[in-house]
């Protein structure tokens, strides 16, 4: 049965976005008709409408997929302005929409849609609107009058976004690299943080942590629960049935606890008597036995999903597809969230809140008790922050939104993000002789033994990675499926055929073969990065390659392979 949705807030703009700006190549009709090909590509991530805004004389199009939630009669885009001179695709979401509708009180919006600001902020501001918002999303805007570019992506990429350049000297943006692959001379990340002005990039998102100066600050236990809290409030800002994935892990468990007591605190607020949480694994999996003695301790309506080996091994050409990537972890990690998300979307939910981030905030990775030191350490988070759109951002958008299903993630609040990324590496570094989890300062945080957020041996429990987590056979099977696909020979000769980012392993080797059998432009692997832990003797980047820290770690020789 469908879960019917709350009353409703406001319209959502999760989706894809398309745009090119300038051509000298194209008439207005082609232009049209490249538009609107190339964006349905990305049809998946907005199935339920598309909005083309062609501006002629400019040779500009702007395309748009879109997410319809309610109301679909408006609130469509490419949003304009009131004469129409200036068009804007937005993929995301604006958290303090409503305080610069309020504040543009006279400006005539045209719809009910949170993005929809950025065009007045726009008009007051220039390519400084940017600093103005707090939020997720990818962004197009054009203006016709002055003939003026920006694009944007928010300040981790949480959102994902693209740029290419055709040959004809024109500028092409798009939410997804396979809608610019057959066109463009050159394809780039669109990189986050930064703003795109008439050819010009600048950083606009640069807090004191980016320069990765070793801060000395201690953490302050309740101010982290309080700006954690304050930030999945604020993601519960909806117009759709909405959920939580609990994989009953750490960092999903506080998501779901948290957004579990709001709710409950104000159920005429968000009108849903109760949440909805979901889960995925292999019969006896880690996380679900995990995620249900969760459900049960916060009170959600909890859905245990399963899937198969041989399921995830069908699946595998699909995924790096849709994901656009050859890193190993992120692959495993993102099948299972794959399955999951199309399986929520069939039960009518369409936004869930994620646990991502927090692993690279607090040190949560079990390679981070092998820092040689606090410094390093602290240069490793910054790192690891810095390259979340590689990763875990580009798993939780993409595998998500394959099936047209919106993902929030708290941990990543630039508010509260910030704040955590000013706490001295000493609070948060693990240390296994010392008996210091990771995450402690985290876990401490939300330890209210009068009041519990969850149980003691979820809040302690150990760092499990998803693709671990979902069942340690998942792990294992498409690692020996890979191996049987790829022969020594093709081994020996890996950094010839792929001189780029050479893959170390087979099961590497054969996600980099259907990669560039999906993507043949020549930048593509260099849109792509690979996560491989440190201070590690592993290539493997499984928590269980991680020898006298997991406690279920590989024996002999097995993370070697």
């Amino acid at each position: 049965p469908h879960i019917h949705p709350p009353f409703y807030i406001r319209r959502p703009t999760m989706c894809g976005i398309f745009a090119i700006i300038q051509s000298r190549s194209m008439s207005e009709k082609q232009l049209r008709q490249r538009c609107l090909f190339n964006s349905s590509l990305m049809r998946h991530r907005g199935p339920d409408w598309s909005g083309t805004w062609v501006h002629p004389a400019s040779k500009t199009a702007l395309g748009h997929e879109r997410l319809s939630i309610v109301d679909p009669e408006s609130g469509e885009q490419p949003l304009t302005s009131e004469d129409n001179m200036i068009a804007l695709c937005v993929n995301g979401e604006i958290y303090n929409h409503q305080k610069w509708r309020d504040h543009y009180k006279h400006y005539p919006f045209k719809t009910g849609s949170d993005c929809e600001v950025i065009i007045p902020l726009y008009l007051e501001h220039g390519a400084k609107c940017v600093d103005y918002l707090d939020g997720m999303y990818g962004f197009v805007l054009f203006d016709a009058k002055t003939q003026t570019t920006i694009a944007a992506r928010d300040h981790l990429g949480i959102c994902s976004m693209y740029m290419g350049k055709h040959a004809d000297g024109s500028t092409w943006f798009a939410s997804e690299a396979k809608a610019l692959q057959t066109d463009c001379a050159t394809i780039e990340v669109f990189q986050p943080g930064t703003v795109y002005h008439n050819g010009e990039m600048r950083r606009y998102y640069e807090p004191r942590w980016w320069g990765e100066e070793v801060p000395s600050a201690r953490a302050d236990l309740k101010q982290i629960n309080a700006l954690f809290t304050a930030a999945v409030e604020k993601r519960l800002m909806a117009d759709v049935p909405f959920g939580v994935l609990l994989s009953g892990g750490l960092d999903s468990s506080l998501v779901a606890s948290v957004a579990s007591r709001l709710v409950r605190a104000n159920p005429e607020k968000y009108a849903f008597p109760q949440l909805h949480s979901f889960c995925i694994g292999l019969p006896g999996a880690p996380d679900t036995i995990a995620a249900k003695k969760v459900a049960e301790a916060i009170g959600t309506k909890h859905h245990t999903l399963s899937f198969t080996v041989q399921d995830g091994l069908d699946a595998l050409r699909d995924v790096i597809y849709k994901l656009e990537t050859y890193d190993v972890t992120t692959i495993r990690a993102s099948t299972p969230m794959y399955f999951l998300a199309r399986k929520i979307k069939a039960l009518g939910v369409k936004m869930v809140l994620s646990g991502e981030g927090a692993d690279e905030l607090f040190g949560g990775y079990l390679y981070f008790h092998n820092a040689p030191s606090s410094d390093a350490f602290h240069h490793e988070l910054c790192r690891r922050v810095k390259n979340l759109h590689y990763f875990d951002n580009l798993r939780a958008n993409k595998s998500t939104m394959a099936w047209g299903l919106e993902a929030r993630v708290p941990f990543l609040d630039q508010a509260f993000m910030d704040h955590v990324m000013d706490i001295g590496p000493k609070d948060k570094q693990p240390s296994r002789p010392a008996k210091k989890i990771e995450k402690a300062i985290l876990r401490s945080a939300f330890d209210t033994p009068e009041d519990p957020y969850l149980p003691a041996s979820v809040l302690w429990r150990q760092k499990e990675q998803f693709s671990d987590g979902v069942g340690y056979s998942w792990i294992d099977g498409v690692r020996d499926f890979c191996s049987q696909q790829v022969t020594d020979e093709m081994m020996g000769a890996a950094s010839e055929r792929f001189p780029v980012s050479p893959p170390q392993t087979k099961e590497a080797y054969y996600y980099r073969q259907v990669f560039e059998e999906l993507f043949h432009h020549p930048s593509m692997p260099h849109a792509v990065k690979t996560w491989v832990p440190k201070w590690s003797n592993t290539s493997d980047p499984s928590g269980r390659a991680i020898k006298n820290v997991h406690d279920e770690a590989y024996e002999g020789d097995k993370a070697k392979l």
